[in-house]
């Protein structure tokens, strides 16, 4: 007797076992992630047998776990192929049943944290509520702050007040010969925002952050890696628009390579974001600041042409969504360098790196070449500090050429 599931999902009997009544609910989910009635099939019916062996192992309900999937999937396995993704669809199954509640959430053992690792999560807090940084950020000082404090301090008690501008020093030294340049960069980066926020508590009186040590050439140690201008045009060229990704993806190069926005600014980018009136486009930059930009008529029609014959339908307000499902927004920064690298790739196109930063690069090295100060270019990249965008006097030594009688002093 065949059983139709949502409509559509054809098995060859109905459900049984703990999981029979919610059958209908998962399928119906699966459906508004967008998901391919193949993927949606394959799922339902792993849930369906998933449930079958549960009711023959007269496991309750309310008693299912992760540890119940692992071992079903081992009894499978003994009958027929398992696939790869199995074990991912069952998660998914979990999952839906912990949102509905049907199920208890899993305690999850966790190893116990030191007082180093207490003191690091107190510091990314600040960061995140009182400093306002992005999680990104917060993620990459996490490892340095906890190393540093483990490293004077091991696992006992931390006394921030007992910190010296020797411990500093001695880690540095350590530790930055074992860095790449940019690593180590970002590691006394870390270590300055960690010793102002201990500063700032009132634990240490002197400003230890002013101990940190000189990294080996430190000052503009490399030329920024710019995407040439004839490649951007080449790259957008290639891109196939009749297709929704490749609207989708258009959209996104284009936003790098005309407005130089950051990769993170694109993952978080929202319709409301979008003021079509007057013409502008607000993007959340570093430390949470939103910062409005003109949008471009072709930016903005790149972006209306995927909006219209490309986005899924998604509760997401998110502007640009996955192409595969689950859908909703992107993950975080390093999916749109994939989007990058992926249509490099394919177009055979010349470029310094895989990453999305280039764009910003070379719109900046564009500007230069075309008589721009630093001061405009460092207003459209949004720099903090004239000092950031000092790096891009490298890029063209002909186009500083041209404007020196322009610069005084070498610098503006």
């Amino acid at each position: 007797m065949k059983y139709i599931v949502d409509g559509d999902i054809v098995l060859s009997q109905p459900p049984n076992g703990p999981l029979a009544a919610r059958m209908e609910a998962f399928a119906e989910w699966a459906r508004e992630q967008g998901y391919a009635p193949y993927s949606r099939y394959r799922k339902i019916l792993l849930a369906a047998c998933f449930s079958g062996w549960l009711g023959r192992q007269a496991i309750t309900l309310r008693r299912v776990s992760s540890k119940h999937a692992a071992r079903y999937l081992r009894a499978r396995a003994r009958r027929v192929k398992v696939h790869q993704e199995d074990a991912s669809a069952l998660k998914q199954v979990l999952t839906f049943l912990r949102r509905q509640g049907a199920i208890s959430a899993e305690r999850i053992t966790r190893c116990r944290q030191t007082p180093a690792d207490h003191a690091t999560q107190a510091f990314e807090q600040y960061l995140l509520n009182d400093r306002a940084l992005v999680r990104a950020t917060v993620v990459n000082y996490r490892p340095f702050i906890r190393r540093f404090l483990t490293d004077r301090f091991g696992r006992g008690r931390v006394r921030l007040s007992r910190l010296s501008a020797r411990d500093v020093v001695r880690f540095v030294q350590r530790q930055a010969p074992r860095l790449h340049l940019k690593q180590a960069k970002l590691l006394t980066t870390a270590l300055r925002s960690f010793l102002h926020y201990v500063r700032s508590r009132g634990d240490i009186t002197l400003d230890l952050a002013a101990a940190i040590p000189a990294v080996a050439n430190w000052s503009m140690p490399s030329i920024p890696r710019a995407i040439p201008a004839e490649s951007v045009r080449q790259l957008l060229a290639s891109i196939d628009r009749r297709t929704a990704r490749g609207r989708r993806d258009y959209a996104i190069l284009l936003l790098l390579a005309r407005l130089g926005v950051r990769a993170s600014e694109v993952v978080l980018l929202e319709l409301d974001d979008l003021d079509w009136t007057a013409g502008q486009i607000t993007v959340r930059g570093k430390r949470g600041v939103r910062a409005a930009l003109p949008l471009p008529t072709d930016v903005g029609a790149a972006i209306a042409a995927y909006l219209r014959h490309g986005r899924p339908r998604s509760p997401s307000r998110r502007v640009f969504l996955r192409a595969h499902a689950p859908t909703g927004g992107f993950a975080g920064p390093s999916a749109i360098a994939c989007v990058v690298g992926h249509h490099l790739e394919r177009a055979g196109v010349p470029a310094p790196t895989k990453g999305a930063h280039q764009f910003r690069y070379g719109l900046a090295t564009e500007m230069l070449r075309h008589g721009a100060s630093l001061t405009e270019i460092g207003d459209i990249l949004r720099h903090r500090s004239p000092e950031t965008t000092k790096i891009y006097t490298k890029v063209d030594l002909a186009a500083l050429r041209t404007l020196a009688l322009s610069w005084p002093g070498g610098a503006r």
